[in-house]
């Protein structure tokens, strides 16, 4: 299996090792080993899950064209998000002047205000 697909995988239950979840797959496993396998993917339903998505796919083809897609999409949200950040953090900067410009207007106006009346 690709290393992208070890990495989707590195999610999982850490008592669930990814190579034995993909030599499942593969039916590479003794059948001891496929059977503790079997009562830890039922104590954890994520990973349960995993393994179901995963056995729908059929060939190793098809599920590192998925690996391929979910990490390009994955990349170009993450781009976008750091993006929308980076302009929320260069838009803020008039709103702290337009602040500061508006404190010391009301300063200058109370002193002024003060003195008039005094």
């Amino acid at each position: 299996m690709s290393n992208d697909l070890k990495n989707i995988l590195s999610n999982l239950n850490n008592d669930i090792e990814q190579d034995k979840l993909l030599e499942y797959l593969n039916r590479t496993l003794s059948p001891e080993e496929q059977h503790e396998l079997e009562s830890k993917l039922n104590d954890d339903p994520f990973a349960s899950d995993a393994l179901d998505g995963l056995s729908e796919m059929k060939g190793e083809d098809k599920i590192s064209l998925m690996v391929y897609q979910l990490n390009k999409n994955l990349k170009v949200q993450l781009e976008k998000k750091k993006k929308r950040k980076k302009k929320a953090i260069s838009e803020t900067p008039w709103l702290y002047y337009s602040v500061i410009f508006l404190l010391i207007v009301a300063i200058v106006g109370y002193i002024v205000i003060k003195k008039m009346k005094g």
